[in-house]
């Protein structure tokens, strides 16, 4: 028979010894897990993955604005040159003698003449949207609810 003080020391240690075990498993090498160099042990037993030694750079998407097409470009130097500002044929390249079109077309129409398209010179150029410029972009949430009501 166990004395009290033999159970209690007993009680006290099989906690500590239960949680030595889970907390430090079993080193296992690669001979016995059977996985080779390049491979790595999957969670299913006896099974293996390869692992790439280079990883590719993951794509991301660009979201926003993006540079304006050769097409477009042309677009807006005809534009211009039908607004006085911009002599010569659409190249479809944007260039020194584009920005100081822009500049000009810019401070004619009370802009700040940075030269740089934006959508309210473009809406003055009729390219742009109706409303370009006159107020933030809304979601697709908040053209479904109709105006003058609060959002959710």
């Amino acid at each position: 028979m166990l004395c009290a003080a033999g159970v209690a020391l007993l009680v006290s240690a099989f906690p500590a010894m239960l949680f030595a075990q889970i907390a430090t498993p079993a080193k296992k090498n690669s001979a016995t897990q059977g996985t080779k160099a390049g491979t790595q042990a999957s969670s299913k037993p006896g099974t293996t993955k390869k692992t790439s030694a280079k990883r590719r750079p993951r794509r991301v998407s660009r979201r926003g604005q993006t540079a304006p097409t050769a097409e477009r470009i042309s677009e807006i130097q005809s534009a211009l040159g039908r607004a006085g500002h911009y002599s010569g044929a659409p190249t479809g390249k944007w260039d020194v003698f584009s920005t100081e079109s822009l500049k000009k077309f810019q401070s004619a129409h009370g802009l700040k003449p940075t030269g740089k398209l934006d959508a309210v010179s473009l809406q003055k150029l009729g390219l742009g949207s109706e409303v370009a410029g006159l107020s933030p972009p809304r979601t697709p949430a908040d053209s479904a609810r109709p105006s003058g009501s609060p959002p959710h």
